[in-house]
């Protein structure tokens, strides 16, 4: 089995971060968090709860956002909703697999 190029792996995981702090900005701008820095944003944190603290109105305009911006859809109904939108890493990760735009 071949190993993959480094070039290639450095640009998913650059490419990759771009999203994470593209979904940083958005849920900013989103949801108005004017004393929040996306950059203060920690990408493996709870966005729910202890984490920055979103609660369930934040979660339905955070997917409303998400599915504007890349056509990903996020339904509450779905069992692994709460996993997925659990930190900017798990909702980069869907986003990166689910993305139409």
């Amino acid at each position: 089995m071949q190993s993959p190029d480094p070039r290639e792996t450095q640009g998913r995981s650059r490419r990759y971060m771009a999203l994470e702090d593209e979904l940083k900005e958005l849920i900013v701008e989103a949801l108005m968090l004017d004393d929040v820095a996306p950059a203060n944003i920690e990408t493996d944190a709870p966005l729910f709860g202890d984490g920055l603290g979103l609660d369930s109105v934040d979660a339905l305009e955070l997917s409303m956002a998400v599915e504007q911006k890349w056509g990903v859809r996020l339904r509450a109904e779905d069992a692994n909703v709460r996993n997925v939108m659990g930190s900017v890493k798990t909702l980069a990760a869907h986003i990166a697999e689910h993305r139409t735009k």
